[in-house]
């Protein structure tokens, strides 16, 4: 059996954590987010591999890195198990599905906000539409759209909520959403109409009136909703239809 041999000189394990420690928080190593192998480290700090296994170990369980086996070590907390999975939530999500679960918890997360949104959530969300109002391109309005629904979902104060929203906004940061979306935009002749809604909304929860603020969050979306399906399923042309036709039509695809 091959020993593992120490090349280092010095086999001090409080040195060699003390040295990791100071590499790590300044960024000297690891600058990818992986550390060097241990055979590295132990060779860059002068130490033996043993003194540098238990320190990396002490790193470990203190929370400052985290290791997966045949990856190599990595610098901070390691990710929980349901991240490893928004990858996959986000390839295999379609708009009309993203909107679905949009408009099943928006609205609430609306409501919530009007009872428990603060003076300083409420300036804020009056804030993020003005800058929405003010951008002049489509990743930028995105931008601020996303962080203006993050506002309402933050300020209702429901952390599990929070989660399953960020999950959802996770899926509207993928690039074949933004495309959709910058598609939808181009072909919507209702920019302003959106800027209203978005008021509305604020308006509701800065009055204390959760139905309200729930229906107008419900109605905005059901808005986006039927300017992502005209874009994407039935043609530019389709744009000029009347609003009681696309309204039919927004039922009948949505049945």
């Amino acid at each position: 059996m091959v020993q593992d041999v120490d090349i280092g000189a010095n086999d001090n394990s409080t040195y060699a954590l003390a040295k990791l420690r100071e590499l790590v928080a300044t960024g000297q190593i690891g600058s990818d987010g992986r550390l060097p192998t241990e055979r590295t480290l132990a060779e860059t700090l002068d130490v033996g591999r043993r003194a540098v296994r238990r320190a990396l170990e002490v790193l470990e369980a203190e929370g400052l890195i985290w290791r997966r086996q045949g990856s190599g070590t990595f610098i901070g907390e390691r990710p929980d198990r349901w991240h490893e999975h928004v990858g996959d939530l986000v390839a295999g999500t379609d708009f009309m599905e993203l909107m679905e679960v949009r408009l099943r918890i928006e609205p609430q997360l609306a409501q919530l906000a009007a009872m428990r949104a603060k003076p300083r959530d409420i300036e804020k969300m009056r804030d993020l539409a003005a800058k929405i109002g003010e951008s002049t391109d489509a990743d930028s309005k995105e931008l601020w759209d996303g962080a203006l629904h993050r506002q309402i979902a933050q300020a209702a104060g429901n952390q599990l909520f929070l989660s399953i929203f960020d999950v959802v906004n996770r899926v509207r940061q993928d690039n074949a959403w933004q495309a959709i979306r910058e598609r939808a935009r181009a072909s919507d002749r209702r920019q302003g109409t959106i800027h209203i809604q978005h008021a509305e909304i604020i308006d509701a929860i800065a009055a204390r009136d959760p139905v309200r603020a729930g229906e107008a969050m419900r109605e905005h979306l059901l808005g986006i909703q039927e300017i992502l399906i005209r874009a994407t399923s039935m043609g530019h042309e389709d744009l000029a239809a009347s609003p009681n036709e696309g309204e039919a039509r927004l039922k009948q695809a949505t049945a």
